[in-house]
């Protein structure tokens, strides 16, 4: 993770993330933070759902005890990134309404542009405007307007390599914030799959033992 403030200097977080998808709900995530020294050891656990709100937890080490993301902190920002707590979500279909925009070459891929109206009420966007590209079928760019309906921030999707011939993953994850000029750098490396994960690797109630 790299973050970067309105005059351009960066800092770098060093994290793992393992997912488990779930069937006929949203998948699971744990992500554990393994430096600077002033995160190390931070865990966050998010469970996504497909009409329920989500749930998330995180551990702080330095307070020793594991904290619920309550459900109208979702639009803060996930440890001090240009990312709120509610992008770390996974995207499932239940979760908006849509709207076809229109078809459009964007960065030399031929998209359709689809806007999205969250149905959890307590989202911190009023919509959110998707590029999809359509030859792999993977999000390329993403706009989120406020709930003042203004531009808020664009996520860009980069560098996707297709594994064991059907995930597609992005190595790059970027997001602007246009209101104050930050960004922040997903950069994400070692992809595996099929590892063997099961739904107990993902438990709140074990994030204070998790190395």
């Amino acid at each position: 993770m790299i973050l970067r403030n309105k005059g351009g200097d960066t800092s770098e977080r060093k994290l793992r993330s393992r997912g488990l998808e779930i069937l006929d709900d949203g998948d699971k995530s744990l992500i554990v933070f393994d430096s600077p020294r002033d995160v190390k050891g931070t865990a966050f656990l998010s469970f996504s759902h497909s009409l329920e709100p989500d749930e998330q937890w995180l551990f702080l080490p330095a307070l020793k005890r594991v904290k619920r993301i309550s459900s109208g902190n979702k639009s803060g920002p996930f440890m001090g990134s240009e990312f709120a707590y509610e992008d770390m979500a996974s995207d499932e279909v239940e979760k908006y309404k849509y709207k076809w925009l229109r078809d459009e070459v964007w960065n030399g891929m031929s998209c359709w542009v689809v806007e999205q109206y969250p149905q959890y009420k307590k989202s911190g966007y009023k919509r959110r405007i998707v590029w999809t590209d359509k030859a792999r079928l993977v999000p390329v760019r993403i706009d989120y307007y406020d709930r003042k309906d203004s531009l808020l921030k664009t996520l860009e999707f980069s560098g996707y390599n297709k594994y064991i011939d059907k995930h597609w993953r992005p190595t790059d994850m970027d997001m602007v914030n246009h209101q104050t000029g930050k960004s922040t750098t997903l950069r994400w490396t070692d992809f595996k799959f099929k590892t063997g994960l099961d739904q107990g690797d993902f438990n709140k109630n074990a994030l204070k033992r998790i190395r």
